[in-house]
């Protein structure tokens, strides 16, 4: 498959049509792995990555369209990381494809107008309805620039100063007595940590890795073995993505579970906290002229 000729519109029907069979809601990650099974991407298509960014070229896409159904109001994410079919989107899906594409053209023109109208032009940046790059236009799901921009940096950090900022992230996620091992010749754990809920605690081994592209399934076999009766569970960390085989590999049935992050969910995670992302609300006005009040005055 020619991957850089992937358009975001191309999921824009999967994408409802998935959300509708799973009972109207779905994670990020099971609506990737359902479109990855739908359009049979292979490990080499999931491990294209933009050049400037580094980020995986169909992630990305997918991610856009969900942001573009999300402005037409076809989607919803209430919760992070947790879509949800709206009832536009049901009305959408029954319309067929070619209502779904025009409706989403339509928000999207109006949302750009609403901008234009809220701010000075000059500092405006338009998402726009053709085909236009990724890495380059903004999104109100914020899933280009801000998170393109973290992601570059992480990529360029020492390799131990990443490991402190993820032992950073584990203890302000319910961790305790996080350590970084950084030893070598150690089947690729950087550190081990334990996971406090309510009365019950966890022993967890992690490993970060500064990743452009996508993590495989040998690796994240080759950590459960390092792993093998040493801790309860596993955790991978990573600034890239995740092979579909590698998502497999980590809930195997019969082996102990691995969870992932991948890059956009660190993103999110860092946001949260606000671990090297300064967040600031920003409101704007909607001014409309009311005729019939000044026609009665």
């Amino acid at each position: 498959m020619n991957v850089q000729q992937l358009r975001k519109d191309d999921f824009y029907l999967p994408i409802l049509r998935l959300l509708e069979a799973l009972g109207g809601s779905a994670s990020i990650e099971e609506m990737e792995q359902r479109l990855v099974d739908e359009f049979a991407f292979n490990d080499a298509d999931l491990a294209e990555a933009h050049e400037k960014s580094g980020t995986p070229i169909i992630l990305n896409k997918m991610a856009w369209a969900r942001s573009y159904l999300k402005v037409a109001g076809f989607l919803a994410n209430e919760r992070r990381g947790v879509w949800l079919l709206t009832e536009s989107g049901r009305n959408a899906l029954s319309a067929g494809e070619a209502a779904i594409h025009t409706g989403v053209a339509a928000a999207v023109r109006e949302y750009n107008a609403r901008r234009k109208a809220a701010s000075d032009a000059s500092a405006a940046e338009e998402i726009s309805p053709d085909e236009l790059s990724f890495e380059a236009a903004a999104t109100t799901e914020d899933v280009g620039d801000w998170r393109d921009e973290l992601l570059s940096a992480l990529k360029v950090m020492d390799p131990t100063a990443f490991e402190r900022l993820c032992q950073r992230l584990l203890r302000e996620s319910g961790f305790v007595k996080v350590e970084v091992t950084g030893k070598s010749a150690d089947g690729g754990i950087d550190g081990v940590g334990v996971l406090r809920m309510n009365l019950i605690s966890f022993q967890v081994l992690f490993q970060c890795k500064r990743y452009a592209g996508a993590v495989s399934s040998p690796i994240v076999r080759d950590f459960r073995g390092a792993m093998q009766g040493r801790a309860d569970k596993g955790l991978i960390i990573t600034t890239g993505s995740f092979t579909a085989d590698a998502r497999r590999e980590a809930t195997r049935d019969g082996a102990p579970a691995i969870d992932l992050v991948d890059g956009e969910l660190l993103c999110d995670l860092l946001k949260e906290r606000q671990l090297g992302v300064t967040v600031r609300e920003v409101r704007s006005e909607e001014v409309s002229i009311d005729m019939t009040f000044l026609s009665t005055i």
